[in-house]
C-alpha cells in the first residue's frame, strides 16, 4: 500500500497492464455516516471497521493487487466509500458529484489521484449528481441506477453517457426503490452474470443472464484474479453456491460497513477497463 507523492506520475498504459485498486482508510467518523434505506445502528466501531478495512486491503494483496491510498478525507464519515466519488473507464477518470452535500468533499483526493495516475479526468458538473456506486459497467454496456430523490440524477446520466460516447459504450438507466446504489442491488460475474438478491432487484428482465442469490450481501462481488472472488462473510449460502460453480471466494469481514449500506465493491477502485 502506498500513498502517490505529489510529483508521482505515470504512464496509464502501465497502470492498465497490472492490477491496481485506489482504496482510501476509513476516517474517525464513520459512525456518522448516512443510511437511506436501513435503520441506523447505534454500535458502529471506528476501530473494528479499520480492522476490517486493512483485512480486505490485503486479501487484495494477496491476490496480486498494489494498492494505492488515496488522501484521507477524515471530516467527511462516509469517505472509505471511495467506488462513489471517482469511476474509471479505459483511460478516463470521471470525478462524479456525489448527490449527498455531505460527500461532495471527498472528490478532490479522487481527482488527485487520477492525475498523478496518468488518467485523462472529466467531471460531473451541476446540476447533475452521479454516485460511483450507482455504476454498473461489464461488456461495453454501463448500467446507472436512479431512485426518485436518489444519489445519482438523469443529468447525472446524460453527462455519463456523453463522456462514454468515444468508448461506444451503451449507458443504460435502471430504476430504483428498494437499496441506495445499484451495485447494492446487483453486480457481475467474470462471464458477465448479473447477480443480485431478487427482492432487492426491481426489474431482474433487465440483464440477458440474471442469477439469484439466496442472500442480500451475496449480491456484492469483487472481481480478483481469473476464477477468484471476494464477497462478505456475511452470505455463507452464496458462497457455498457460487463454489459449487466452480469459483475459488474468499470472504471478508465488513460488519461495520455493512452497517452504513457499505459493501465490498464500494471500499476499492479497480483500475481496469474492463470490469466494474
Amino acid at each position: 500500500m502506498r500513498m502517490l507523492p505529489d510529483n508521482f506520475k505515470i504512464s496509464i498504459l502501465g497502470y492498465m497492464s497490472n492490477k491496481i485498486a485506489l482504496i482510501r482508510r476509513p476516517g474517525p467518523k464513520m459512525a456518522d455516516g448516512l443510511v437511506t434505506h436501513i435503520e441506523k445502528s447505534a454500535d458502529i466501531s471506528f476501530e473494528k471497521g479499520l480492522k476490517q478495512w486493512e483485512n480486505y486491503v490485503q486479501i487484495l494483496h494477496d491476490a496480486g493487487w498494489e494498492t494505492i491510498e488515496v488522501e484521507p478525507a477524515d471530516d467527511c464519515p462516509d469517505s472509505v466509500f471511495i467506488e462513489d466519488p471517482i469511476l474509471v473507464y479505459e483511460d478516463l477518470a470521471i470525478i462524479t458529484r456525489p448527490g449527498a452535500d455531505e460527500r461532495k468533499p471527498e472528490t478532490a483526493g479522487a481527482e488527485k489521484a487520477a492525475r498523478q495516475a496518468g488518467y485523462r479526468v472529466v467531471r460531473i458538473e451541476a446540476p447533475g449528481t452521479l454516485d460511483g456506486g450507482d455504476v454498473l459497467k461489464f461488456g461495453g454496456k454501463v448500467w446507472v441506477g436512479q431512485a426518485p430523490g436518489g444519489r445519482t440524477n438523469a443529468e447525472g446520466v446524460r453527462q455519463l453517457s456523453e463522456y462514454l460516447k468515444e468508448f461506444g459504450a451503451k449507458v443504460i438507466p435502471v430504476e430504483l426503490t428498494k437499496v441506495l446504489h445499484l451495485k447494492s442491488a446487483v453486480t457481475a460475474l467474470y462471464d458477465g452474470t448479473i447477480i443480485g438478491y431478487e427482492p432487492l432487484v426491481d426489474d431482474p428482465t433487465v440483464w440477458e443472464k440474471f442469477l439469484a442469490v439466496p442472500e442480500e450481501s451475496g449480491s456484492h462481488v469483487v472481481l480478483l484474479e481469473d476464477n477468484k472472488l471476494l464477497m462478505s462473510a456475511s452470505a455463507p449460502k452464496t458462497k457455498q453456491m457460487f463454489e459449487k460453480m466452480g469459483y475459488e471466494v474468499v470472504a471478508v469481514d465488513i460488519g461495520e460497513f455493512e452497517k452504513l449500506e457499505g459493501c465490498v465493491t464500494c471500499l476499492s477502485v479497480r483500475l481496469r477497463g474492463h470490469v466494474a
